[in-house]
This record gives C-alpha cells, structure tokens and sequence, in this order.
C-alpha cells in the first residue's frame, strides 16, 4: 500500500468533516520519498480547498437558487387579476403575490407588507438583485411590495400586483419613495 501523507491525511479529515468523500487520497511514490511535498500534496490540497470553497458557498447559491425560483414564480402570475387580501393561486394583491411566490420557493415569508419589510434585510438600491423585494414606503408606513427584476435605463423594473381593477403585471416604479429588501444572506 503507497505511503499517504500527513497532509492527505488531514485533508481527508478536512473532507470528511465537511460530509465530503475522496475516493483516494494516496501520494505517488516519488512524492512519498521526497518527504510528502510533492505534486500529489499540492494537488490534494488545491481539491481539498476547493471542496472546502464550494462546501461554504453551497448554502448562499442554494438561497440565491430558491429566491430566483420565487421570481420566476412571480413572473408567470402575470395577467392575474388584483383582488384586496388575495394570496394566489389565481388572485393577488401585492403582497400577497410576494407571500405566494416564496412560499412556493421554501421561504417563511410573513403576509403583510410592512411585515415582509421587516422580515427582509435591508439593502442598497445599487446592490439590487433579480429576486429581491421592493418596498415602498409614504407616511403611513410601507404601503406596496414588488419583487424586483432588474435596472433599465436608470429605472428598477419589477413585477407586482398593483391595484383594484389592473392585474400583475411588469412595471417601472411611479415613486422613487422605495427600499431594497433581500432574503440573500
């Protein structure tokens, strides 16, 4: 059996630990005589890192995965009509659209728009991203809620519900009296 060294050997560990499995983690001879530093060490860690990079990203891709699902959710509801209270599947009003299209993507969403406001962290209106929530806001509090598709032409453009008697629908915001809001880590 070909000698391992320490390093392949703390890098199995490393993996394991990580749920990841290596079906082998054997140096070849020469690296094993020249005292465990050659090409296969460096190898083994550069795939031991590696791993260990996509193991940490995995969760922040899978949320980032889950929160455009609820946006293309979002997206084909378009053309269904508004109704006060209305949380789909074929009826919504803004929030409720909001409440829809991430639930259906695994997210506990809370139902009102000023509690979905709350429910989300704050962001940046230039550090937007497809899938995050717009929110907008007038004296009384946060009275709208969109789900934010992207920048053209200096404006956000978003799909949402927008009121009695019109249906969801892509639209650029009337205000500029809004905030981002993010479900991404």
């Amino acid at each position: 059996m070909p000698a391992t060294s320490r390093t392949a050997r703390a890098c199995a560990l490393a993996l394991a630990g990580l749920g990841l499995t290596a079906s082998t983690l054997t140096t070849s001879p020469a690296a094993a005589s020249d005292g465990g530093t050659g090409t296969a060490d460096r190898t083994t860690q550069q795939t031991a890192t590696t791993a260990t990079r996509t193991a940490q990203r995995s969760p922040a891709a899978r949320v980032a995965g889950r929160v455009l699902a609820a946006r293309n959710t979002a997206l084909r509801q378009r053309g269904n009509p508004y109704a006060y209270g209305a949380a789909g599947p074929d009826r919504f009003d803004c929030s409720g659209l909001v409440y829809y299209s991430f639930r259906r993507a695994g997210f506990p969403v809370p139902r009102t728009s000023s509690a979905q406001a709350g429910f989300t962290r704050r962001v940046a209106k230039k550090d937007m991203r497809a899938g995050d929530l717009m929110f907008f806001t007038g004296s009384g509090g946060v009275y709208h809620a969109a789900i934010f598709l992207r920048w053209t032409r200096g404006h956000a453009l978003m799909v949402h519900s927008p009121g009695s008697g019109q249906r969801v629908r892509v639209a650029v915001p009337w205000t500029s009296q809004w905030f981002g809001g993010t479900l991404r880590r």
